[in-house]
């Protein structure tokens, strides 16, 4: 039996997190495929551990010991494992499918975190919304246009991501309702780096100066775009802000042309703009539910 959540749900707040949240990953990405020009995939996801944890521990201090506790550390430890599985997967994905097109693999993410909150979380999921994210995810596969020879066997890797971030994230939003945003960013970050440290002498590859640079960048995104994650969750119920993983493609595509010359086509202009114009639509419907909401609370 699951129990409501314990603080009031904000769905224009959350949506602006996940939307957050979306930039940063971008980012860390953008980041592990440069470097995944020179570094093994498991030097790349220690990387993104490391710093991760280690800008983390530097930020909160002496308040470290106290952010410790929780009351669900099962499923803080396995809610950590699931990340670092998606990690791993998508990274060996990401050295060799372009940037754009792995996040557009990725975007069956939602479809299964919004199946998934009906029997884990008890979260009711309208028909609209469910419009709504279907025709976001027939906009990724415009992008990927199957079966045209664009990828194979390497999208196995982000589809097998895509299926541990949707538990993931189911994690993430049970968690919010008990621990807060850093304590769960926290057992993140210091289970991943605990496990690839272990791991790391076999993969070890002294980094130059700007491999270096790209390490600590992805720490320092991946902390903000984790709490911005975490946040969105915690604003808003998981149907409302997981349509919006999908403005991960336009930040995907923007840096992929910028970093790596990978010029959009118009399959991918295409799908992009069905995408934003999903989750568009969806923030609309958001605001019609508030503003009866508020209009019945106000007339009862």
């Amino acid at each position: 039996m699951t129990t409501a959540p314990s603080h009031s749900l904000d769905s224009h707040r959350g949506i602006l997190w996940m939307l957050a949240a979306m930039m940063m990953f971008s980012g860390t990405n953008a980041s592990a495929k440069l470097l995944s020009e020179q570094y093994a995939v498991m030097q790349i996801v220690w990387a993104r551990y490391f710093f991760q944890f280690l800008l983390l521990s530097v930020f909160l201090g002496p308040r470290l010991q106290g952010i410790m506790m929780t009351s669900k550390l099962t499923v803080q430890i396995t809610r950590s494992f699931l990340l670092l599985g998606t990690s791993v997967l998508f990274f060996f994905g990401l050295s060799q499918i372009a940037l754009a097109d792995i996040s557009a693999v990725m975007f069956v993410t939602p479809i299964l975190v919004t199946a998934l909150s009906m029997p884990l979380l008890g979260e009711k999921v309208g028909l609209r919304r469910w419009a709504g994210i279907v025709i976001g995810f027939l906009g990724a596969l415009i992008i990927i246009r199957p079966g045209f020879g664009m990828m194979q066997t390497a999208a196995l890797f982000p589809l097998g991501a895509a299926c541990l971030y949707a538990l993931y994230q189911i994690s993430t939003r049970f968690l919010g309702r008990t621990d807060p945003a850093i304590t769960t960013l926290f057992y993140t970050a210091s289970s991943g780096t605990v496990i690839t440290t272990a791991l790391i002498p076999w993969f070890w590859d002294m980094p130059n100066a700007w491999g270096w640079a790209l390490m600590v960048a992805m720490g320092i995104t991946s902390n903000l775009g984790h709490f911005s994650l975490i946040k969105a969750y915690e604003s808003s119920l998981v149907a409302t802000v997981a349509p919006f993983l999908y403005a991960n493609i336009i930040w995907a595509t923007l840096f992929g042309f910028i970093l790596f010359s990978e010029l959009p086509d118009l399959w991918t202009l295409t799908g992009a703009f069905i995408i934003a114009a999903s989750g568009l639509y969806i923030f609309h419907r958001e605001q019609r539910r508030g503003s009866v909401d508020s209009h019945q609370e106000g007339t009862a």
